[in-house]
């Protein structure tokens, strides 16, 4: 069985209080890498480090049912402004722990203990798969290089997480399968 590569609709949200859209590096290597990926850029925005509207913001991709993904950069850190965990976890379904550890691990070869500082997140909304990154750029690249592109490539052995997409909004009630 040859696999063959998925094209996914993916949500990009920059978090800051000093950057913009035309100021965003983080977000700009993001948006190149999944589109050379192959992937679709449904939207691309910055927010305020305001836990209300980055909410806002997150639920009306994870209600739009063509987004498939969203990826967010900035407020992960522990000072007073960082509150985006704060405002995704409570949206989310399922977390996927192992993207947390993981990260802080590849984090660890760069930046050694300070890595311990990311609060960097991801799990499923509705059937959504979200993404919770720092925003410096080096934390972007390594989340999507060593992360979040190879799970994100239906290609990907022997699983990934574009394969669980059609199964993501199966009935609860109903046995799988049926």
């Amino acid at each position: 069985m040859v696999l063959l590569p998925v094209t996914i609709t993916i949500a990009l949200l920059t978090i800051s209080d000093s950057r913009t859209l035309a100021d965003d590096p983080s977000g700009d290597a993001l948006q190149e890498r999944l589109q050379d990926a192959g992937h679709k850029l449904a939207q691309r925005n910055c927010s305020p480090d305001n836990r209300y509207t980055i909410r806002a913001q997150i639920s009306q991709w994870i209600a739009d049912p063509t987004v498939q993904a969203v990826i967010t950069t900035g407020g992960t850190g522990l000072t007073a402004r960082d509150g985006t965990p704060e405002a995704i976890a409570p949206l989310l379904d399922k977390t996927i722990e192992g993207f947390g550890e993981l990260f802080r691990v590849l984090s660890f070869e760069t930046i050694g203990t300070s890595s311990l500082q990311s609060r960097c997140l991801a799990g499923l909304a509705n059937g959504t798969f979200v993404f919770v990154l720092p925003g410096s750029l080096d934390a972007v690249t390594t989340a999507w290089d060593r992360l979040i592109a190879a799970q994100l490539d239906a290609t990907t052995q022997p699983c990934n997480l574009v394969e669980l997409l059609p199964r993501l909004q199966e009935s609860k009630d109903r046995p799988s399968g049926q």
